[in-house]
C-alpha cells in the first residue's frame, strides 16, 4: 500500500536535517502543474528516470495525438526532425529519429563495427552499443576510467588502430557521473574523429551546469566525423514513450538510416515534440534534480561516504559494501538501486528522484548504515 501524505509528513520531521522539511514540499500549483505521482511501494531510483515527467502540458499533447494514432509516424516525424534541426543548428537530413536514444546507440554500433570493427569505449560506462555490437562481430578495446573516475583521453587516443570505427564517449558518463574537461574534449574530439568516428552520448547534457559547455553538435556543424545521442528520456520525463534522435554529417546519417528499425511512434513524436516548448517543465526538472543531489550528498557526507560530485541525474558513491549485497539490502526497506558496475563492486549509483523518494533512500541508508 502506498505511504500516505500524513503518514511520510510524519517521517520525515528530525533525522538531523537529512529529511525534508514540509516547506520543501511541492506547492499546489507545481502539483497541478507538474503531475508528481503518488509514493510507490518500490520507489526506483534505479535507472536515472525523471519521476516528475511527463509533465501536464505533454499529457494533454498525448491524449491529443491519440487522433493521429491511425497514421504512420513517418510525416510526424520528418516535421519533429525539423525543428530539432533548428535547434541544433543542423539541416534536417543530419537528424534520426530513433525508438528512444538506446536505438541509435545500437544502430551506430551495427552500421560502423560490425564484421571484426572495433569500439575503443571507456570502463565502466553505458553498455548499449557495445553490447549490440559484439552480436555482430564487433571487438571491444576497454579503457579503465582514471583514479577520479573520468576518461583516460591520452590512453584512448593512443589505442586508436586501423582497426578502430567507433570511439564511444558517453559525457557525463553513466555511472560515474564525470565530465570531460571541455577544452580536452574539442581537443580530443577534433583529433580523434580524422582517425575513427566519435559517437558523443549526450543522454545527461542537459544537467550540466555550465551554460558554456559545448555539444558536440558544434563539430557535426563543422562536417567532422561525430556523431551526437540526444534522449527526451532524462529532463523531459518521457523514458517510458522511447524516443530519442541522433545529429550526424548526412553522408553518415544516410548510412545509419538504412538500419533504422523502430522511428517510434506518433505518440512519442507529439510528447517530444510539446516537451520541447515546455520551458517550465524544463527547469523545474532541472532545480529538482539539483535539490535532490544535494539531499543525497548531505546524507552520503554525514555516512562519510566517498562519492564523484555528478554532472547528471544521479550520483556514484563508495558505499563501501558489495553493492551484491547492499541493493537487495535496500530493497527490503523498498527501495531499488542501480546494479553493479564491475569492477567497482563496493560502489553504488543512485538516480535523483522525488522528496519523498529520497526521504525513503535517506531512512533505508541510515538503516542500513547503523546496523
Amino acid at each position: 500500500m502506498a505511504q500516505t501524505r500524513r503518514d511520510w509528513l510524519r517521517s520525515s520531521l528530525g533525522m538531523g536535517g537529512l529529511l525534508i522539511a514540509p516547506s520543501a514540499l511541492l506547492t499546489s500549483f507545481e502539483k497541478e502543474r507538474f503531475n508528481p505521482r503518488s509514493l510507490d511501494p518500490i520507489v526506483r531510483l534505479s535507472s536515472n528516470e525523471n519521476p516528475y515527467g511527463p509533465s501536464k502540458v505533454v499529457q494533454d499533447a498525448i491524449i491529443k495525438a491519440f487522433d493521429h494514432a491511425c497514421r504512420y509516424p513517418y510525416e510526424y516525424s520528418d516535421q519533429l526532425a525539423l525543428k530539432l534541426a533548428k535547434k541544433h543548428g543542423v539541416g534536417a537530413e543530419s537528424i534520426i529519429i530513433t525508438g528512444g536514444s538506446t536505438e541509435g546507440l545500437k544502430l551506430t554500433g551495427l552500421t560502423f563495427a560490425n564484421n571484426g570493427g572495433e569500439i575503443i569505449s571507456a570502463a565502466p560506462t553505458f553498455l548499449a552499443m557495445m553490447d549490440y555490437a559484439k552480436q555482430w562481430g564487433a571487438s571491444v578495446n576497454w579503457v579503465d576510467v582514471d583514479e577520479s573516475k573520468g576518461y583516460n583521453l591520452n590512453e584512448i587516443e593512443k589505442r586508436i588502430g586501423v582497426n578502430t570505427k567507433l570511439i564511444f564517449l558517453c559525457n557525463p558518463n553513466n555511472p560515474t557521473g564525470t565530465l570531460i574537461e571541455k577544452n580536452a574534449l574539442l581537443d580530443f574530439c577534433s583529433t580523434a574523429s580524422q582517425k575513427a568516428i566519435i559517437f558523443s552520448d549526450e543522454a545527461y547534457y542537459d544537467y550540466i551546469e555550465d551554460p558554456d559547455y559545448p555539444s558536440m553538435d558544434a563539430l557535426v556543424r563543422k562536417g567532422e566525423n561525430v556523431i551526437v545521442s540526444k534522449t527526451f528520456s532524462k529532463v523531459y520525463g518521457l523514458a517510458g514513450t522511447r524516443i530519442g534522435y541522433l545529429i550526424a554529417k548526412p553522408s553518415i546519417a544516410a548510412m545509419i538510416r538504412k538500419n533504422l528499425v523502430a522511428m517510434s511512434n506518433v505518440l512519442a513524436i507529439a510528447a517530444a515534440d510539446a516537451a520541447l516548448e515546455d520551458h517550465d517543465f524544463y527547469h523545474f526538472s532541472l532545480q529538482k534534480t539539483k535539490e535532490s543531489k544535494k539531499r543525497i550528498y548531505d546524507l552520503l557526507n554525514h555516512l562519510d561516504l566517498p562519492y564523484v560530485p555528478s554532472s547528471t541525474n544521479f550520483v556514484f558513491f563508495e558505499s563501501k559494501r558489495d553493492i551484491r549485497e547492499l541493493g537487495p539490502e535496500l530493497l527490503k526497506e523498498g527501495v531499488r538501486i542501480g546494479r553493479p558496475f564491475p569492477p567497482f563492486y563496493d560502489w553504488c549509483r543512485i538516480s535523483t528522484g522525488t522528496d519523498e523518494e529520497i526521504d525513503r533512500f535517506v531512512n533505508a541508508m541510515l538503516k542500513s548504515y547503523s546496523a
